[in-house]
């Protein structure tokens, strides 16, 4: 292992570089009941071209951008333990991770998108049923304009 490493050992540092950004299990399974509910969508993707930031689901014509976030990498209230080694790097990292997620919900909600959070331990088909129910209420919003198709 480097000398530079953040990782408390050869083991964690390897765990921690198969950690996949795009295609975990919890969001292909939300990414199936979707396409059951017969919803379409872009994967992995910039809801705005400007902002660099990525949704793991977007519905662009409907400016609605779901996050499916895991429960360690974004400190869910219910589920995050910290790690007991290396602990200054793990509070500073996930502290770093709510704040982005933060800052990416305010930046897209300025720019007219709806934002969905959903944690991986929600049940499936009641994250699926939310992003619909979603979209049902954006659709019967009076005067809200669709995306341009070059956002």
């Amino acid at each position: 292992m480097s000398p530079e490493s953040w990782a408390s050992s050869d083991a964690v540092r390897r765990s921690m570089l198969g950690n996949r950004r795009r295609d975990t299990a919890p969001e292909v399974a939300l990414r199936s009941a979707l396409h059951r509910l017969g919803l379409r969508f872009r994967v992995d993707a910039r809801p705005v071209a400007t902002i660099p930031r990525r949704a793991d689901i977007v519905l662009r014509g409907d400016r609605v951008a779901v996050f499916l976030d895991g429960c360690f990498w974004h400190g869910c209230p219910t589920h995050f333990r910290a790690p007991s080694t290396n602990s200054g790097y793990w509070e500073a990292k996930i502290t770093g991770n709510r704040a982005r997620d933060s800052a990416t919900g305010a930046l897209l909600e300025a720019a007219g998108w709806i934002v969905v959070r959903i944690w991986e331990h929600e049940p499936v088909d009641r994250a699926a049923r939310r992003v619909a129910a979603t979209l049902v209420a954006v659709r019967s919003t009076p005067g809200r304009r669709p995306a341009s198709r070059n956002p």
